[in-house]
């Protein structure tokens, strides 16, 4: 998952900073406030665990990237990109390290991106509840891995991930 986000010049939140570094209940009111603003354009794209397995994780959030400027209703000119340059975006871009935490506009697509996966997670565990994806988002925490260990994966578990994959020999599940 990744989104796009293009803010009004001086356009300023306080306290908006890299997703990882803000609770739940602040990165739920900066995406309020972030998608509820008709001046802040923005855009998700996903990219599913079927795709990740055929092309690799960093391909697969290469190809959420562009669809996600792709979907801006304004083709930026410009892109700044949060860590690594990106293969295939449709736009110029200048990669910034730590830029969640160094650009208003790439710590606000950081929020609507985790925001959005966080809910999507949520979803998730609506129709999986065995895998605990509502407190898990899908990270391989211990419960997780037990889980994966006792129920093998469901549909949206990726199948080059490594506890995954590891379940499987030539195809067939391990018994």
């Amino acid at each position: 998952m990744a989104a796009a986000a293009i803010l009004p010049q001086g356009f300023r939140l306080r306290g908006l900073n890299d997703s990882k570094q803000l609770s739940a209940e602040r990165r739920d009111e900066f995406y309020a406030a972030l998608t509820s603003d008709p001046s802040v354009q923005y855009a998700v794209g996903i990219v599913d665990e079927g795709w990740i397995d055929r092309i690799n994780i960093l391909r697969a959030t290469e190809r959420a990237a562009a669809e996600a400027i792709n979907k801006l209703p304004v083709r930026p000119d410009h892109v700044l990109v949060d860590g690594r340059p990106m293969r295939g975006l449709p736009a110029p871009q200048t990669a910034i390290i730590k830029g969640d935490a160094r650009s208003f506009s790439i710590a606000a697509a950081s929020v609507i991106a985790k925001v959005t996966r966080d809910r999507l997670m949520l979803a998730l565990h609506a129709q999986y509840p065995a895998y605990d994806f509502a407190s898990n988002k899908g990270y391989p925490t211990p419960e997780h891995i037990a889980a994966l260990r006792a129920h093998g994966p469901c549909p949206v578990h990726r199948r080059t991930f490594g506890p995954v994959r590891e379940q499987f020999v030539q195809g067939e599940m391990r018994l």
